[in-house]
C-alpha cells in the first residue's frame, strides 16, 4: 500500500507542476503579445476588416431593386386575391401571373397556388405560363434593343 500511495503522490505532484508551468506559459505569452505594438496594430486592422465586412453585408440586404420587385409582387398577389374574391378568374390568372413573373422562385409559388387556388383558376393559369413567358422574352429582346440604340 505504501508503494501506491507513493505513486498518487508523484502524479498529482506531477499534475500540479504542469498546471502551474502551463498557467506559467500563458501569463508570459499574455504579456509579450500585449507588449508587442504590431500586435495591438494587426487587432485594430482585423477589427475594421469584419466591421466593414459586415457593413458591407448590410448593403447587400437591403437592395432597392429587390424591395421594388419584392412591392410589386405582393401588389399583384393581392389583386389576385381580390379578383379572386370578386370570382373575375381572367383578371385573377392575369394578376397571379404577373406574381409568377417577378417571383425569384417561381416553382414554389406554383406549389402554394395549386393547393390555395380553385382547380379551374390553377389550370387557367398553367395554361397562361407560356404565354407569360413568350411576352418576357419579348420584352427583354426590346429593352436590350433599345439600350444598344445610340438613338
Amino acid at each position: 500500500m505504501p508503494y501506491v500511495r507513493t505513486v498518487l503522490g508523484l502524479l498529482s505532484g506531477l499534475a500540479a507542476c504542469g498546471a502551474v508551468a502551463f498557467l506559467g506559459y500563458c501569463v508570459y505569452f499574455d504579456r509579450k503579445q500585449r507588449g508587442d505594438p504590431a500586435f495591438k496594430l494587426r487587432l485594430r486592422e482585423k477589427r475594421r476588416a469584419q466591421q466593414q465586412k459586415a457593413e458591407g453585408r448590410g448593403a447587400q440586404l437591403w437592395d432597392p431593386a429587390k424591395n421594388e420587385k419584392l412591392q410589386l409582387f405582393l401588389q399583384e398577389v393581392r389583386m389576385g386575391e381580390l379578383w379572386l374574391s370578386r370570382g373575375e378568374h381572367r383578371m385573377e390568372v392575369e394578376h397571379l401571373s404577373n406574381a409568377l413573373l417577378v417571383c425569384g422562385q417561381p416553382q414554389e409559388l406554383l406549389k402554394v397556388f395549386k393547393h390555395t387556388l380553385p382547380p379551374k383558376v390553377f389550370e387557367m393559369l398553367l395554361r397562361k405560363i407560356p404565354l407569360i413567358c413568350q411576352q418576357f422574352e419579348a420584352d427583354m429582346n426590346e429593352q436590350e434593343y433599345l439600350e444598344d440604340d445610340p438613338d
